[in-house]
């Protein structure tokens, strides 16, 4: 078997050669005009959907003005839920209540009046935890850990750790200048060959060792 075969469906094997039934590499569950994922990135879920999409973007219809892009390597847990823009109300007038959807004389109009929404942006090695709400427009840096529950409604630096409600910074994973070189090193974006040689640098915590087994 391949190391990190990105074209199966169910990257988890157990040692008896069965596969879990209840983690999916998400590109090859989901095809949507809305949604870019990378590959490697999964989700594991105890009640897997039939439909990926709408089950971790609920709000977020074919032909919507946003995207949810979700970078390499992401790790998302059983329950999370990106509430993307289209999931709004018009919040300018008396009321929410969204009239126009009802009408199909006036849904035109109303779906107008919604253009220009913002994406929203997940980074690459990205692990959101069991339960964790990820709101309209949010961007959540690389490296970024969302704790189990949370639910966050700004952008997220890279390699931080946010937890709570609304989540805010726990704190950073490594040094800033750490950071720096993580993000020029992109290990993410490494063949799998390499990959596969770098594990236990991957795995460490030591950054001249991985830059060094990244070396040209």
């Amino acid at each position: 078997m391949p190391f990190l075969d990105p074209t199966a469906t169910h990257p988890l094997v157990f040692p008896d050669g069965r596969t879990h039934p209840d983690m999916v590499h998400l590109n090859r569950v989901i095809d949507h005009p809305n949604m870019q994922i990378g590959d490697h990135s999964y989700a594991n879920d105890f009640a897997p959907p039939q439909d990926w999409a709408a089950h971790l973007a609920p709000y977020l219809y074919p032909g919507a003005p946003e995207r949810l892009v979700i970078g390499r390597f992401c790790q998302i847990a059983h329950g999370v839920r990106f509430i993307t823009a289209s999931a709004n109300h018009a919040m300018t007038g008396f009321t929410t209540y969204p009239f126009g959807v009802f009408d199909p004389e006036t849904l035109e109009a109303y779906r107008g009046s919604f253009a220009d929404l913002p994406d929203t942006i997940i980074g690459h090695d990205v692990w959101i935890g069991h339960g964790a709400l990820i709101l309209p427009g949010v961007t959540l840096g690389n490296g970024v850990i969302v704790g189990a529950g949370a639910v966050v409604a700004r952008d997220v630096p890279d390699y931080a750790i946010v937890a709570g409600n609304p989540a805010r910074v726990l704190r950073l994973r490594f040094a800033p200048e750490v950071i720096v070189r993580l993000l020029a090193l992109a290990w993410w974006d490494q063949p799998l060959a390499r990959l596969r040689g770098a594990l236990p640098a991957l795995v460490g915590d030591d950054i001249d060792v991985l830059e060094t087994a990244f070396a040209p």
